[in-house]
């Protein structure tokens, strides 16, 4: 094992910045979790690397560690999964080109969701455009914020439990791989991939062992149990789950600046586990503060 005494902190391994659908810039969410006691953040954005740079620009400065990530977009049916890898090659030929068809996915679904919602509401293109920023990776947090902007629902989670759930008849699906293909992708780039927040919907609709035992057997390393969208029953068989095929357990706040509730270190992540993490990967390392 390495030296814990490096991370000196609270670990958090899932957080999201201004090039997805988090409300600072990279360099800000570093200097924000410093502020917040933090000793280590990962910074996961979805289906890009682009804010690596200037998260590590923040690191010197506010004297954290930095564990650069990604949380890559997968799908089983019409179920979105969601699969944290850390530490994987950026530059990596085949995960870069699959993230772009992700990106691009999400790009097309946003611009037919936003004509359909136009068809009832007074909702434009621009007024999404307008709530991000340059090379973002557009999805629906930028159409909730469109749909706060002008008024028509009181706040973001108001806009997803509105106009953008399902039921409302304007969701559309995007192009993800399968959880198989994402692990795969990861592993082979050099990373560690960790399946995000897998219980949010009870101890009955937790990945079913067979299809988790296929993962493990491609390379998953984790099970991400700590999080405040898993149900208690929903970690309850996780945790057997984790047991059972030898996984380890993360923990993290999936932070979204001001976009979501979600607080700096209200989950975190054991010092043994990130070191096991760094042990496994080869396509990048973390960013030190000294």
């Amino acid at each position: 094992m390495g030296d814990e005494r490096r991370f000196r902190g609270p670990i958090d391994l899932h957080t999201h910045s201004s090039v997805s659908d988090g409300t600072e810039t990279p360099a800000e969410l570093v200097r924000a979790a410093a502020v917040a006691g933090l000793g280590t953040v990962a910074l996961t954005d979805h289906d890009s690397t682009a804010g690596w740079a200037d998260a590590a620009s923040a690191v010197p400065e506010a004297g954290v560690t930095l564990i650069p990530g990604m949380e890559l977009s997968t799908r089983i049916e019409f179920a979105s999964v969601h699969m944290l890898g850390y530490l994987f090659d950026p530059l990596d030929e085949a995960l870069a080109a699959e993230t772009e068809r992700i990106r691009v996915g999400r790009l097309r679904r946003a611009e037919e969701m936003v004509q359909r919602i136009s068809e009832d509401y007074d909702l434009t293109w621009d007024d999404v455009v307008a709530q991000t920023t340059e090379g973002a990776t557009v999805g629906r947090p930028h159409i909730a914020d469109a749909l706060v902007a002008r008024g028509l629902a009181p706040d973001r989670s108001a806009a997803f439990a509105g106009i953008l759930h399902w039921r409302a008849g304007y969701y559309q699906p995007h192009y993800a791989p399968d959880p198989l293909t994402g692990v795969r992708l990861i592993r082979a780039a050099g990373g560690v991939p960790v399946l995000a927040h897998p219980g949010t919907r009870g101890r009955g609709r937790v990945i079913p062992p067979d299809r988790l035992a296929r993962l493990v057997d491609a390379g998953l390393f984790g099970l991400e149990i700590d999080h405040r969208e898993n149900t208690p029953d929903g970690r309850e068989r996780l945790h057997e789950l984790a047991q059972r095929f030898g996984l380890q357990v993360t923990g993290s706040s999936d932070y979204h600046g001001s976009g979501k509730p979600n607080r700096f270190g209200e989950n975190t992540t054991d010092p043994r586990v990130l070191d096991l993490i760094i042990e496994q990967a080869t396509g990048a390392a973390p960013f030190y503060a000294s």
